[in-house]
């Protein structure tokens, strides 16, 4: 047939969702996309292929012809084009196929277009494909929240068969000015996968047989506990591309999750199993590992696409809203410690800071389009800034737990779970510069990086800029608890160094000093913490 056939044939597809096969995959979301022009900043071609339905590439207004394009990274087989349709959409445009970015054939063309969505059956292979807008449907440009392409051989997607955005591709940028490690991009990401193969060696494992894929937790109470799970999750979708066993291990770990599931809600992860691999201690979930379990899922469904084994985005979607009912507290809209507390027990108004994962609420509210995220995020982030402010403007550190959350917020008085620190900067708020970082590098978030930077401020200025009299725990003013270096400790202040311009010569010296940490293999938390850091720092963490 001919390219005017097909054109013709698919012409009256427009505007009517098509049939997609079953092998097909979602090629284009996180590839490089570029554009003729740009409204302006957060407007960029990117914002139309992040998998994001509320970010959106904008061309300058009222100037024809615009266009932007993708590159599937390899000559892939096409069936299927989606555009969502801002406002501003095309009256006339084609959608243009190329191998190699120079000769462009038209695989679909109309003069009749009306907005909304377009979802177009198309046929060719393309290594690039454009949308060319000839004629404006308004007064303004052209723009689009989604530029979807379809297709392949029913195999992973581009980036060399390993997903959609594999390690080191840095498809998905930071927010402007965010600080990086010195040297080469290339030379680092490789320092971080030298890294992981020796975090994988040391704490990744196929226990019990079952198909399970786990990660030990030596250190932790049990030999499995449901943090650990939520991190290798994590770890393993952001590692697709430099690990070819990424999605095998995954697939592992979602397997130990389903069979694992929580007695309070089903569709959260048993916190805790004994070397049986049977879940102890009545079953019931932690928060900290299903946030990172949904967060997981979520990366896996932009990675790999959800037509496998796993519909990953259905899974992350049932946990997310688990853990809305299960483990935000109706009241407060704060995080619960698990499924495990309710209205009248004593740890029903109690939070653990380094659940707080700002930027997994914003991943959780552009999958479900539930608006009750962005009341939790903003809980959140306000409780972080009253706390800063309220009983550590010094410093600006986080106390492991929170109590009086229905009335008067305050740091933990004294033990209240898990040790007399529980109200100082022990062994679960050492993770809340990189929690708070994470999403101030990521989206640019005022509040997050106001957090961010005061935490950084401090620590640079007690320290002397020298990583290693970065100490294992403070209180809330400052003062030094244990003595000693340690990985969970000083690995995260080096996201809160990336906020700030005067910072990198600090960001080099805590980066040169997680280098030189060997990983101790009795100590995943620390292990895995760094890990996640180093992926963050060298830009490789990126928000599905």
């Amino acid at each position: 047939m001919s390219m005017i056939g097909i054109a013709a044939a698919v012409l009256a597809s427009v505007l009517v969702p098509s049939t997609a096969q079953a092998a097909e995959t979602l090629l284009s979301q996180g590839r490089p996309a570029t554009a003729s022009s740009i409204e302006g900043s957060g407007f960029e071609a990117a914002k139309a292929v992040d998998g994001n339905a509320s970010s959106r590439w904008a061309s300058v207004e009222g100037h024809d012809p615009e266009w932007i394009q993708v590159d599937l990274g390899s000559a892939q087989p096409i069936s299927r084009v989606k555009l969502t349709w801002e406002a501003a959409y095309a009256k006339s445009y084609q959608v243009k196929i190329s191998t190699n970015g120079t000769s462009w054939t038209d695989a679909f063309t109309t003069t009749s277009g009306n907005g909304a969505t377009d979802d177009l059956t198309v046929s060719g292979t393309a290594r690039y494909v454009r949308v060319n807008g000839t004629a404006r449907g308004t007064a303004y440009g052209y723009s689009l929240f989604e530029f979807q392409v379809y297709g392949g051989d029913g195999g992973p997607p581009p980036g060399g068969g390993e997903g959609a955005v594999p390690f080191g591709s840095h498809t998905i940028p930071y927010a402007a000015g965010m600080l990086k490690p010195s040297g080469t991009q290339a030379a680092n990401d490789a320092k971080v996968v030298d890294y992981y193969q020796r975090w994988k060696a040391a704490f990744v494992r196929q226990n019990c047989g079952n198909g399970w894929y786990q990660v030990i937790s030596p250190d932790a109470d049990h030999p499995y506990v449901a943090e650990a799970q939520g991190y290798g999750m994590v770890i393993a979708a952001t590692m697709a591309g430099a690990d070819p066993d990424a999605k095998k291990i995954f697939d592992g770990l979602v397997k130990w999750k389903l069979d694992h599931p929580s007695s309070g809600n089903p569709d959260l992860l048993a916190a805790e199993q004994d070397t049986g691999c049977r879940s102890v201690n009545g079953g019931d979930a932690a928060t900290d590992g299903d946030m990172d379990v949904a967060y997981g899922l979520l990366l896996a469904d932009r990675q790999w696409g959800s037509a496998g084994t796993y519909n990953y985005k259905q899974l992350a979607i049932k946990h997310i809203n688990a853990i809305k009912a299960s483990e935000i507290n109706p009241s407060t809209n704060l995080l619960k410690l698990g499924d495990w507390t309710s209205n009248g027990d004593q740890y029903y108004y109690i939070s653990r800071t380094s659940d707080w994962m700002v930027d997994h609420f914003r991943a959780f509210r552009a999958a479900t389009g539930d608006s009750a995220w962005d009341t939790i995020r903003n809980a959140h982030q306000t409780l972080i800034t009253n706390l800063q402010n309220g009983f550590a403007s010094g410093t600006g550190l986080l106390p492991d737990f929170v109590v009086n959350t229905n009335s008067s917020p305050k740091p933990a008085p004294g033990q209240v779970l898990e040790d007399p620190n529980d109200g100082q900067f022990w062994w679960n708020a050492c993770r809340t510069p990189w929690r708070v970082g994470a999403d101030a590098v990521t989206g640019g978030d005022t509040k997050s990086l106001t957090a961010a930077r005061k935490l950084n401020t401090w620590i640079k200025s007690k320290t002397g800029g020298n990583p290693n009299q970065i100490a294992i725990g403070y209180k809330l003013n400052g003062t030094q608890i244990d003595s000693g270096s340690e990985p969970a400790f000083f690995a995260p202040f080096a996201v809160t160094a990336m906020t700030d311009a005067d910072s990198q010569a600090w960001l080099d010296a805590l980066w040169n000093k997680m280098l030189t940490t060997p990983i101790g293999t009795d100590s995943y938390y620390s292990a895995s913490i760094q890990l996640q850091v180093m992926i963050t720092v060298t830009h490789n963490h990126w928000v599905p």
